[in-house]
C-alpha cells in the first residue's frame, strides 16, 4: 500500500517512545572478510542489552543465520525470516513516520551509498520491513539514507554537504536537497556540516558527527588528543553548532563528549570509529566503544547529558570492520519504529 505524497508526514524524535528497534543479522561471509563471529557477538551483545526494554525484531536470512542467531540470542529477540543485502538497516530501512491518517514508512531509492556496494536485497529490505510492521508507504524517487540525515523531531534535520550534495547521489545543489527534504519529512529548518569523518564509507554520514538528544540539545565530539586523524573536522564541527539554532529558534546547548581518537583497523588504516553512533531507545543508549582510552570518559559524559536512561557502552570493533567489509556501528545498524 501507498499514501497520497501530499499528505502531512512528521518523523517522531528518536527519544520518543519506541514500539520495536528493527536490526538484521550478520548473515554473508563476503561482506564480513570471512569473520562472521565477531560482528555476531557485538550484535548480540547490543541486542541483549536493548531487550531488557526494548522488542527487538532481528531479521535472519536462511537457515544458518535463523539458528546461530537463536543459539546466540534465545528470547532476546523476535527472529524474524528475510531477505536483506547487509545489516545497515539505518540506511536500507524504512524512516518510520507519522501521517494524518496513523504511521507511515518513508522509502528511498538505494544506490550502495553512491555505487560502492551493490547488493540487490539492500533495495527491497525497506518494503519487506515495512510490511512486517503492518505499515504503509510513502516512497520518493531520490536516493537517502537513513544514516545521513539526523532529525529532532520538531522540524530541524542536520546534513552533511559532503553526503547529500555528492554527485554520487542527486547530483543536488544545496538549494534541492533542502526542498527534497522539506517535501519527504515537513522539515522547516536544515543545518549543514561540511564533511565527515576519514574513511567513512558513506561519505560523511551525520550519524558519525552530531546527535540531537533533546529539544534544542545536540551532542558532538571533541578531539581525543593531538593525534587525532579528525580533530579539524570535529573542532569545525562543535563550532557550527554552537552558533546555531533550531528550528524553533532556539540556540543549540552543544554538548561534546570525547572521540575514540586514533583508532587503526586490521588493515593499518584510519578507521572511522565515533562514540556518537549510539542508539537512543526506551530507558537505554548504547555507545560503541573500541577500546581506546576516551571510551570510559565519553559513557560518563554521555550519561550525564541522559539522566533519565541508563547508558551502557559495548565494544564495536568488528561492526566498524577493516577495509571493506562494516564501516558503521550501532546507530547504523539498528532502525526505530516509533509508538
Amino acid at each position: 500500500m501507498q499514501i497520497a505524497v501530499a499528505e502531512h508526514i512528521s518523523v517522531p524524535a528518536e527519544w520518543a517512545p519506541q514500539r520495536a528497534i528493527w536490526m538484521a543479522w550478520p548473515a554473508d561471509p563476503d561482506q564480513w572478510s570471512d569473520d562472521l563471529a565477531t560482528p555476531r557477538r557485538e550484535a548480540a551483545a547490543l541486542v541483549r542489552a536493548l531487550s531488557r526494554s526494548n522488542r527487538v525484531r532481528l531479521l535472519v536470512a536462511g537457515d544458518e543465520p535463523e539458528s546461530t542467531a537463536r543459539a546466540a540470542l534465545g528470547n532476546a529477540a523476535e527472529i524474524v525470516p528475510a531477505r536483506y543485502g547487509d545489516i545497515w538497516l539505518r540506511d536500507t530501512g524504512p524512516i518510520f513516520a507519522r501521517s494524518e491518517r496513523g504511521p507511515v514508512a518513508l522509502r528511498f531509492m538505494t544506490n550502495g551509498w553512491g555505487g560502492k556496494f551493490d547488493l540487490p536485497e539492500d533495495t527491497t529490505v525497506g518494503d519487506d520491513i515495512a510490511k512486517l510492521a503492518g505499515v504503509p508507504v510513502r516512497k520518493f524517487d531520490f536516493v537517502l539514507e537513513g544514516g545521513a540525515i539526523e532529525q529532532d523531531g520538531d522540524g530541524t534535520i542536520l546534513a552533511t554537504r559532503q553526503t547529500l550534495l555528492n554527485e554520487n547521489r542527486n547530483g543536488w545543489t544545496e538549494a534541492q536537497a533542502e526542498a527534497a527534504l522539506r517535501e519527504a519529512f515537513g522539515a522547516k529548518h536544515i543545518l549543514w556540516i561540511d564533511q565527515g569523518l576519514l574513511n567513512d564509507h558513506t561519505d560523511g554520514h551525520i550519524d558519525t558527527l552530531a546527535r540531537f538528544i533533546g529539544p534544542g540539545r545536540v551532542v558532538c565530539q571533541s578531539p581525543a588528543g593531538s593525534n587525532d586523524p579528525n580533530a579539524k573536522v570535529l573542532i569545525e564541527i562543535a563550532r557550527m553548532l554552537e552558533a546555531a539554532a533550531d528550528a524553533s529558534g532556539r540556540k543549540l546547548e552543544v554538548i561534546r563528549i570525547p572521540s575514540p581518537g586514533l583508532v587503526l583497523d586490521d588493515t593499518g588504516e584510519v578507521a572511522p570509529a565515533s562514540h556518537v553512533n549510539f542508539i537512543i531507545a526506551n530507558d537505554i543508549v548504547v555507545m560503541p566503544t573500541y577500546s581506546t582510552p576516551t571510551g570510559e570518559q565519553a559513557v560518563q559524559a554521555l550519561q550525564a547529558a541522559f539522566p533519565g536512561r541508563q547508558v551502557v557502552g559495548l565494544p564495536s570493533r568488528g561492526v566498524l570492520g577493516s577495509g571493506l567489509a562494516g564501516g558503521g556501528s550501532f546507530h547504523c545498524i539498528t532502525r526505530e519504529e516509533p509508538l
